[in-house]
């Protein structure tokens, strides 16, 4: 209240509006607020009688509607555990509801254990750039236990591949090559990125070149090179296969729910890169 009345005196006197909010140690917006509120109420004396009345008594607590709740929940148990911006997508699509992130995660705070934020300012190594479909492609493997999943995106697109086998050698990539090259990718790509894995030499490395202008391999020890494929892998992980150790004999089993998954990832998963749109839609027939 004190520093209301100082600012009614000053703005009396002429002094600008930034120079009372800097002395004050407030923004330039509370200071126009006040200002406007008083104007309405007629007088300062006015202004604080409603401004004490208004601070007596306990505020009531904003309450979430509780249909919104169960769609919040609903949508991210659905959609494999997805992140606010997405549910927000989600919503939006299906129920025509605008809600903010801030809400969507308050509400989700209620329900489930969520990670700490991410950290900003993180220092992050050069990464290979594309401004067109099939420039970079970027190639690793996730290991399953005895199953070992070679996987695949292109970076501009977000179009992936996933083929699984029960080895982790260089024939296993030449066949991943001859795989994803083909079917996702339209059989070449400007430039293929892999890491240094023994499973990328040998065969892969012979082979590679009738897929690609060049074959580049990202640093040791700089994941952020590889960050495209590197989030994918996540992906995979959290929304698919998990982290059980599978044996090669569940392949063929696993092999279905991969191919299931990754029509979900084409065609209804919304990418926050790419416009929070699918990589891929449907050619409507």
């Amino acid at each position: 209240m004190t520093k209301t009345i100082l600012a009614y005196e000053l703005l009396e006197e002429g002094v600008s509006k930034s120079h009372i909010a800097k002395h004050l140690n407030v923004s330039r917006r509370t200071i126009i607020r006040w200002s406007k509120a008083i104007e309405e109420r007629g007088s300062l004396a006015a202004f604080l009688t409603h401004y004490n009345q208004a601070k007596k008594g306990s505020r009531k607590k904003r309450k979430t509607d509780a249909i919104l709740k169960r769609r919040v929940w609903a949508i991210r148990e659905k959609h494999h555990q997805c992140c606010g911006q997405k549910i927000q997508y989600f919503l939006e699509k299906d129920y025509d509801q605008k809600v903010s992130v801030t809400t969507i995660y308050k509400v989700l705070s209620e329900k489930y254990q969520l990670r700490s934020k991410w950290q900003k300012n993180t220092p992050r190594g050069a990464v290979p750039k594309a401004d067109a479909a099939r420039q970079v492609i970027q190639m690793d493997t996730v290991l399953f236990g005895g199953v070992f999943a070679f996987t695949a995106v292109d970076i501009y697109t977000k179009e992936c591949d996933v083929l699984l086998r029960p080895a982790l050698g260089a024939i296993d990539g030449k066949a991943f090559l001859e795989h994803c090259m083909p079917r996702r990718f339209d059989g070449f790509a400007e430039l293929i990125q892999t890491d240094g894995g023994s499973e990328f030499k040998a065969e892969f490395k012979d082979t590679v070149g009738d897929f690609c202008e060049r074959h580049r391999i990202a640093r040791p020890y700089k994941k952020n090179e590889q960050s495209y494929i590197e989030s994918f892998n996540r992906s995979l992980r959290k929304e698919c296969l998990g982290w059980i150790q599978y044996k090669p004999e569940e392949i063929p089993e696993l092999t279905l729910s991969v191919e299931e998954w990754l029509e979900y990832y084409h065609y209804v998963r919304p990418h926050i890169s790419i416009g929070m749109k699918p990589p891929l839609e449907k050619t409507q027939v």
